[in-house]
């Protein structure tokens, strides 16, 4: 599988979402799809994005470091890399996340790993709307960003379980 068609072609056809799920080399679905797709959506719509698709892959840390060596030339370790593959406002692109980075900085940063994963998830679309988080200033908006998203799903979230 290349990193620009990571979907097998029988796979492909059963995609009813621009937004997929995928785990790579470890067993991880995410809870509450059924509101992070709209959440997503939401996010890319408020920044005058259209969205084509996304691919977010969830895998190991040791999958995410190899991808970052190959393609970045990064000996490091991170929770997310993203791959853009056209340039705003159109949005096409695979996230490719961490799940034991998420597992790792939930406990560093005293935050629950669902709260934390939103936020990994987040900044990829982000990143996918064109901001960066180069730069102090770039970083701070970013966060800023993230925290608004995050904030609109707790509260788009509560209003579902309240109806």
């Amino acid at each position: 599988m290349s990193v620009e068609n990571n979907i097998p072609e029988e796979e492909m056809d059963e995609q009813t979402s621009p937004i997929s799920f995928f785990s790579e080399d470890i067993a991880f679905e995410p809870k509450n799809t059924d509101k992070i797709v709209p959440w997503i959506e939401h996010t890319i719509e408020k920044y005058a994005c259209n969205l084509n698709f996304i691919n977010f892959i969830f895998c190991s840390d040791d999958y995410l470091h190899q991808l970052n060596v190959s393609y970045l030339d990064h000996d490091t370790l991170t929770d997310i890399i993203t791959f853009p593959y056209t340039t705003p406002p159109h949005i096409e692109g695979d996230v490719f996340i961490s799940i034991e980075r998420v597992r790792e900085n939930a406990d560093t940063f005293k935050v629950s790993f669902e709260d934390e994963l939103l936020r990994v998830i987040i900044h990829g679309v982000l990143h996918l709307c064109g901001f960066k988080d180069k730069t102090p200033t770039e970083k701070e908006e970013m966060n800023q960003k993230e925290n608004e998203a995050i904030g609109y799903y707790k509260g788009y979230k509560q209003e579902e379980n309240n109806n």
